[in-house]
């Protein structure tokens, strides 16, 4: 045997040692069929959530905002921005939604329209 022939034996054998520090990749703990469930079924909720949100248009809508011109009134803002709804109880959220005391508005306030 020559010098040559045992270094390229001795690489060989440590490169590619079969058998010895090779382990399947598992983990130590086993996972119970009861605990793969509540995980499969977390997964699938937060998966249907998020898909949810964006089906909805993902966050809640921004309170809009009007500057008040020369004869408005909150009674006309609301009557123009909420044609559909009661415009008596939309006075009244306008009201809140700025901290207003009384209806009395003046020109060049900027109000916001709650949603």
């Amino acid at each position: 045997m020559t010098f040559e022939h045992l270094f390229v034996t001795l690489s060989a054998e440590q490169m590619y040692a079969t058998g010895y520090g090779i382990h399947p990749l598992r983990s130590a703990r086993r996972i119970r069929p009861a605990g793969r469930l509540v995980a499969v079924m977390l997964l699938a909720l937060s998966v249907s959530l998020g898909l949810a949100l964006v089906a909805h248009g993902g966050t809640a809508a921004q309170d809009a905002t009007v500057v008040v011109q020369p004869g408005d009134t909150l009674w006309s803002i609301a009557a123009q921005r909420y044609p559909s709804d009661d415009v008596r109880s939309r006075v009244g959220d306008i009201e809140r939604a700025n901290g207003l005391q009384s209806p009395v508005i003046e020109a060049g306030e900027i109000l916001r329209l709650p949603s």
